[in-house]
């Protein structure tokens, strides 16, 4: 609010305030502007097509060039058929084969196969994991293509999302609006997910794409549903429910389930080892 000045005294003295008034404002340094957060170039690097659904090559901050390497996709993604409730699936033969997109998703490289199917469930996550039957070293020598990071941390609110899907060869992006704490969809359970703003409208055919931040380019959750048209729990239409049970339903809006509690269960070689730290996701004795 401004006042008037009033008086013969204020009319005086008004010339001297307003020339400091002046002088002060010249000699205030503007504030720097806030510099905008980092952000990587994401693209298809890394990028798989599934038959009927997308997934990513990835490796830990610790694997060795000589390692396996590993492809990672949704547990209802797994050829063998959604695993129920409860259910956890390990160290399966597999074949299944995936192409490796190009950098701009418009192209493939190549074909790469499994030769194990090493995890899948769909009981408080919803992921499987490849071995393939070539390292690391040899998918980049031979197709120039090195593997997404997963990360080892618990994903932020307010991250900038890039959901990529190697089945439709598009790109997402969006931000991470919050964590439900249970989401449930018809017989399965899922905790802690990650949920998408509205700009990250998934469909069918994207569920096993990385969720990548965008400021370390590294790999924070998978992408595996969507409320399709604002049912309740039913299958295709997730609801959340939060720590006293109660129910909310978010039409239109998508999820993914993170992961740095599988990543956390990786030991070198590329093999699973449910007894390392921050390993967090269901394994044989745990199911229920």
């Amino acid at each position: 609010m401004h006042r008037r000045l009033l008086g013969v005294l204020a009319a005086a003295f008004l010339g001297t305030a307003t020339l400091t008034a002046a002088a002060s404002t010249a000699s205030a340094a503007p504030a720097p502007p806030t510099p905008a957060p980092a952000t990587t170039a994401v693209d298809f690097t890394g990028i798989v097509a599934l038959s009927n659904c997308s997934g990513s090559l990835v490796r830990t901050p610790g694997a060795a060039d000589a390692d396996p390497a590993l492809v990672l996709t949704n547990g209802h993604c797994y050829e063998g058929g959604m695993p129920s409730a409860g259910q956890v699936i390990t160290n399966r033969a597999s074949s299944r084969t995936f192409t490796l997109l190009n950098s701009s998703g418009q192209g493939t490289l190549g074909t790469l196969r499994a030769t194990r199917m090493l995890y899948s469930t769909m009981t408080d996550t919803d992921v499987t994991l490849y071995k393939l039957n070539t390292t690391y070293a040899a998918i980049r020598q031979r197709y120039g293509t090195p593997a997404l990071q997963l990360s080892l941390d618990h994903p932020a609110a307010g991250t900038d999302l890039r959901v990529v899907s190697g089945y439709w060869r598009r790109m997402y992006s969006c931000g991470l609006d919050g964590f439900a704490y249970r989401l449930r969809e018809d017989q399965w359970t899922w905790k802690d997910s990650v949920r998408y703003t509205s700009a990250c409208d998934v469909i069918g055919g994207t569920s096993g794409s990385p969720v990548i931040d965008a400021g370390s380019g590294k790999v924070i959750a998978i992408n595996n549903t969507i409320n399709e048209n604002g049912e309740r729990c039913t299958l295709d239409n997730p609801c959340e429910v939060d720590e006293s049970g109660n129910v909310t339903v978010r039409p239109h809006i998508g999820y993914a389930q993170e992961t740095y509690g599988l990543a956390a269960c990786i030991a070198p070689g590329s093999v699973l080892d449910f007894g390392r730290s921050g390993c967090t996701v269901p394994h044989a004795r745990q199911a229920r």
